[in-house]
């Protein structure tokens, strides 16, 4: 039926396929289209949920050409989901440049919350939360991941990364090179069977993956400078919230 359309954003599982609310559950068996960054991927997902959809491929290698059609699809008033292979759709994913698009055509868009990785690393990682910095992905090179990396050198805020198994082991070397030995902590296969969280130095977690090696998607957290700089001091209390709107 055509009329007002939606895009949502639906977070999905970062790894245990448990982790989906029953709203995002109700939004991907009722929507036209689910755009799936990997559509094999999502396939687990949906059935192991026993959900029926009609999935359109939209990741980093057809983005562009994509994003029109999802645009078209909505202006004709079909719903279309937006999912990542993991968490929230346009966090270090594909999504971005489609939701703008959205906005300036004047098309609806909304998000079904759900799983960061991000926010779990930073919560787990017993380092500052008052402020903190999420950085994604570094660049591959070493140079260019060092000039990265020290874009952030004087911040007080924790830092966040994400990186893969392949590249883990170099960003821990060159963020001890461009930060020191601050305290750290290295994230592994969040919510997955065998999840781990390695608290220590930079050092410490160097010398770690050199013994044990990397397998599955890393997030690394980076004390900020003074460790717990950029905590709100306790004389000064947060302004009570009111109701929520």
């Amino acid at each position: 039926m055509l009329g007002p359309a939606v895009l949502y954003l639906v977070a999905t599982p970062i790894g245990n396929l448990e982790d989906v609310s029953l709203r995002a559950l109700e939004i991907l068996r009722t929507v036209d289209f689910v755009a799936s960054e990997d559509t094999r991927h999502t396939a687990k997902l949906l059935a192991r949920h026993q959900i029926k959809a009609r999935q359109m491929p939209f990741h980093e290698h057809n983005e562009s050409r994509v994003v029109g059609k999802i645009v078209t699809l909505l202006h004709e008033g079909r719903d279309i989901a937006l999912v990542s292979d993991a968490g929230t759709p346009g966090i270090a994913d594909p999504g971005f440049s489609l939701v703008r698009r959205c906005h300036e055509e004047g098309l609806a868009v909304t998000m079904i919350p759900g799983p960061a990785a991000f926010v779990m690393a930073v919560v787990l990682s017993g380092l500052p939360l008052h402020a903190f910095t999420f950085r994604g992905f570094p660049p591959r090179k070493s140079g260019k991941r060092k000039r990265f990396l020290a874009v952030d050198v004087a911040s007080p805020h924790t830092l966040v990364f994400y990186e893969s198994p392949y590249r883990v082991k170099q960003l821990v070397e060159d963020a001890l090179e461009v930060y020191g030995d601050r305290r750290a902590a290295l994230c592994n296969d969040l919510t997955k069977k065998f999840e781990a969280v390695h608290r220590g130095t930079l050092s410490e977690l160097a010398r770690r993956l050199e013994e044990e090696g990397a397998r599955g998607e890393y997030v690394l957290v980076i004390e900020g400078t003074g460790g717990g700089a950029g905590e709100r001091d306790d004389d000064d209390p947060p302004e009570p919230l009111g109701p929520p709107r």
